[in-house]
């Protein structure tokens, strides 16, 4: 019998202890077996409070020294939005592996510094953008690749949450906030990568719609796209991150029916596909009430269960062999190069102004 070589577990640094981290990094790492080597955070009582809720073996005075931690050889960062490239060019230049939240960059000309840092370094960056690493998204890819719909006609992924509250900084310009930047870029992501599957490359913005948060010039409190891919599919998205209800329904309609996703960004919390062959679905955002209509499973339906087992921890699985072994990373850095072009490109067709770099 061949006995495999164990594999060392991944050494994590977070960078910040931030309210995403246990959801996203802790349970995960709890789940693969990897390290949470250490924390730095700006007020160290605070890294101190979360090391000892969250098992992290300890404490470090500030990111810098994260960086220069010489156990640590991969660094997690959850920063605000307008401070996830600085510190990941930062990180790709200490020789350290990246797994930076979404978006990795406040805009396209960012994320290309951030590229470019990464090749110079050798390192491994990831974009977590989890979705498209756990076997929902990538049935439905497969799906799809065997004709199940026929051909693709177009894409609908549409994202709606209630208000995440006043006080939430996720509506702070100066940190590149902004509805696209917390939730529609995962709609942008999704459009982009099934585009260049299945519609024959990148998804080009015609027209965009939004509205501006009260008190916040500048930042989106919804933004909703439609364009088209090179096939002629045409696509639909955005987000709307002051809606009524949640709803996070993907759907691919084909010359021959239809998949649709109920909870594509999440499927930990509904893990369905549904396989509908019916007429085209209407091509426009749906509002939540539409999108339950759309969950609800009808005869002739085919609905798949996908596994409940986090997108987080699947991602973190990626990420590991990534950098144990040289798999292949689907977001990579030269992926949130296109995903913040695509981002930077609907906040210009909705006459907003672009996220600004920021100095940390």
């Amino acid at each position: 019998m061949t006995v495999l070589p164990e594999v060392e577990p991944l050494r994590i640094g977070l960078l910040g202890a931030a309210r995403i981290a246990p959801l996203s990094i802790v349970s995960p790492a709890q789940a693969t077996g990897a390290r949470l080597v250490a924390v730095a955070a700006r007020d160290r009582s605070r890294a101190a409070d979360f090391a000892a809720a969250h098992g992290v073996e300890r404490v470090v005075e500030s990111y810098d020294a994260l960086l220069a931690d010489p156990e640590v050889e991969a660094v997690y960062n959850p920063l605000a939005n307008g401070l996830h490239a600085p510190w990941n060019a930062r990180i790709a230049a200490a020789g350290k592996h990246v797994l930076a939240e979404k978006p990795s960059a406040a805009n396209a000309a960012e994320a290309r510094d951030v590229a470019d840092a990464v090749r110079a370094a050798g390192v491994v960056f990831m974009e977590a953008f989890h979705f498209p690493y756990h076997p929902l998204f990538q049935r439905t890819c497969e799906l799809i690749g065997q004709g199940a719909i026929g051909e693709v006609r177009h894409i609908d992924v549409p994202l709606l949450m209630p208000d995440p509250g006043a006080d939430d900084p996720r509506w702070r310009m100066d940190l590149a906030g902004g509805s696209t930047m917390d939730l529609g870029c995962y709609s942008l992501s999704c459009l982009a990568l099934l585009g260049e599957q299945f519609c024959g490359g990148s998804f080009t913005i015609n027209t965009a719609e939004a509205a501006e948060r009260e008190g916040h010039p500048g930042v989106d409190s919804h933004l909703f796209v439609a364009g088209e891919f090179p096939s002629g599919a045409t696509g639909s998205g955005g987000s709307d991150m002051d809606a009524k209800d949640w709803s996070f329904t993907l759907v691919v309609t084909g010359s021959e029916g239809e998949i649709v996703v109920p909870s594509f960004p999440l499927p930990h919390e509904d893990d369905r596909l549904i396989l509908r062959h019916t007429a085209a679905a209407p091509r426009s955002r749906r509002l939540p009430d539409e999108a339950a209509d759309l969950t609800s499973e009808r005869d002739g339906d085919v609905v798949e269960h996908l596994g409940n087992r986090s997108s987080y921890t699947y991602q973190l699985e990626a990420f590991a062999a990534a950098v144990r072994s040289g798999a292949p990373v689907v977001t990579d850095a030269e992926f949130a190069v296109r995903n913040m072009t695509l981002v930077d490109s609907a906040y210009v067709a909705a006459g907003l102004p672009v996220r600004e770099s920021t100095t940390p």
